[in-house]
């Protein structure tokens, strides 16, 4: 996840020194946090003193016990296939012949080696930026709805959802102009200053450095000394192990989804897929290529699940068994719910065991296809595996889609767990301040701040989101799966929502507050933290519910 908010504070105020030609100094912004170490999120609290999920007592539990291979699907936003540390653990469709232009296997997808891209379209493109849900209801429904009112609308509930859709649509719109308006300079500050230290490094028009290059500096005038100072604040913000490059990267996504609002294509989805979005007509659509320049996000996602462990590169991820099929259905932009129903069932009917949901959205247009979908993969005992959300808002009463409160009035589905992030350390910081949280519809917390990920063409980088906390949790299901391979998706939930003991008593500031605090038990269903040792223990003593 961009971290907008840090970076707007550090931006703004580092802008502010340069415009008024001060001298930069320790004192114009506070010193960040110290950034937690690599890999924190596996740590043990007892022996690292970091709140991780306790991996490594997990497996010496588990040591001498032998393992079977787990299908765990990623939807997302595609993954890189040749990641040194994922290459060699994706799914492969063994009834696919790779590149032969042929459905072998007759599932409707052709040379679905390693899963499938339902943002793609012929000649190897793919729908990547797409604006948010509210502005695409907005512009489909505003013809229709704009004039009427509450006394003069005849279909009544269509009338309330268009309300809905607007009021959506005006805040969004709202928030992405000012944000647009607050980071545009500090990108372009960010630009200009960037090449300033690659002169004084003498690195190439297209080099890269991070925080650990600055020491070499030789600070010849104000304008060198500057330009270090405004990336030592930013490195210390974003993340030591990120490069220069990788920070204007998610700063320019993050702006062109701004703008994606702005100034929405309505057009590209049908210009480059080809397809009915509001049609579930089953007809095929997409492509096989899962690599695209926004593979960052899933390439991570898949990295903390299941990242080769112990062979000295990248990161460890959570799980050492796993297969991962990957599945680009999440643009830079909101998903469409066609593309995710599509993407469960994909992944339900070609072997997946557990689906990891990185992605969400205020609007759900067609919430009814999601439901079925999710009710299919609860037939089928299929773990669904999803990120609670980054807008810092309770969701019991603000929701996040998809969800499985459901059409038809059922609610809290036993396949799907809601995972809100939490911090590295224990005390008032230990929700993450941009998390969304909720009593009722947030299962648990889980590592999501600074957590450690591999990155495209990379070995690893620094990350904040609900969408990695999901992982690291779905990670942890497909660990007890490996070895407990009887578990039925009702018993893993059950599992990883016991192995989360309640932080009664632990005062945090509540997410999207500096000032209001609450007790940590008061944001999740369990008011506790996944644990991957406790996890084990107790899935150890539990008769598996399905056949072996």
């Amino acid at each position: 996840m961009f971290n907008y908010r840090n970076l707007l504070i550090t931006g703004t105020t580092l802008l502010t020194a340069l415009t008024l030609s001060q001298t930069i100094s320790a004192q114009v912004i506070p010193p960040a946090e110290p950034e937690p170490p690599k890999g924190w999120q596996l740590m043990d609290l007892k022996e690292n003193g970091f709140y991780g999920i306790s991996l490594k007592p997990a497996y010496l539990f588990l040591q001498g016990k032998k393992s079977k291979p787990v299908v765990i699907a990623t939807i997302d936003s595609g993954i890189d296939t040749l990641q040194k540390d994922l290459k060699s653990i994706l799914w492969t469709n063994t009834k696919e012949i790779p590149g032969n232009g042929i459905d072998d296997d007759h599932n409707g997808y052709v040379d679905d080696i390693h899963g499938w891209n339902f943002l793609g379209g012929p000649d190897g493109k793919a729908d990547f930026n797409e604006t948010t849900e509210e502005v695409r209801e907005y512009n489909k429904l505003k013809g229709k709805f704009e004039n009427l009112t509450d006394t003069n609308a005849v279909d009544k509930k269509q009338y309330a959802y268009w309300k809905r859709v607007k009021t959506t649509y005006d805040s969004t719109v709202n928030k992405s102009r000012t944000e647009t308006e607050q980071l545009q300079p500090i990108m372009n500050a960010l630009m200009v200053t960037s090449g300033y230290i690659k002169r004084g490094l003498s690195l190439p028009a297209n080099g890269t450095f991070k925080q650990a290059d600055l020491v070499k500096l030789k600070l010849a005038n104000d304008t060198l000394t500057q330009s270090k100072y405004v990336w030592d604040s930013i490195f210390s913000q974003e993340g030591t192990n990120k490069t220069n490059a990788a920070i204007i990267k998610d700063l320019s996504e993050y702006l062109a989804k701004l703008n994606n609002d702005l100034s929405p294509d309505l057009e590209a989805r049908k210009r480059i897929v080809g397809d009915n979005v509001d049609s579930m007509d089953h007809k095929p659509y997409g492509n096989n290529l899962l690599k695209f320049t926004d593979a960052s996000h899933g390439t991570g996602v898949a990295g903390l699940i299941g990242a080769i462990r112990n062979n000295g590169y990248g990161i460890n991820g959570v799980a050492d068994n796993v297969r991962i099929m990957a599945i680009k259905a999440v643009p830079n932009g909101d998903e469409y719910d066609k593309d995710i129903a599509n993407a469960i069932h994909y992944a339900v009917d070609n072997g997946a065991r557990i689906i990891n949901m990185s992605f969400g959205k205020k609007i759900s247009p067609h919430k009814e296809w999601l439901d079925e979908a999710f009710k299919y993969a609860a037939s089928k005992d299929v773990l669904l595996v999803q990120a609670a959300g980054n807008d810092n808002q309770d969701v019991d009463i603000t929701p996040d889609y998809p969800n499985d409160t459901f059409l038809d009035g059922s609610t809290d589905a036993d396949n799907v767990i809601n995972v809100g992030a939490s911090g590295p350390k224990l005390g008032e910081h230990l929700a993450g301040d941009f998390s969304n949280y909720g009593k009722k519809n947030v299962d648990v917390f889980a590592p999501g701040v600074k957590v450690t990920t591999v990155d495209t063409d990379a070995e690893f980088m620094t990350e904040d989101g609900t969408s990695f906390s999901s992982p690291i949790t779905a990670g942890v299901a497909a660990l007890l799966l490996e070895y407990y391979p009887t578990l039925s998706a009702k018993q893993l939930k059950q599992i990883i929502l016991q192995s989360a003991t309640p932080l009664t008593g632990t005062t945090v500031f509540r997410p999207g507050s500096k000032t209001i605090k609450v007790d940590f038990t008061t944001l999740s269903k369990t008011g506790g933290i996944v644990n991957a040792y406790k996890a084990v223990q107790i899935a150890s003593k539990m008769k598996g519910e399905r056949a072996n």
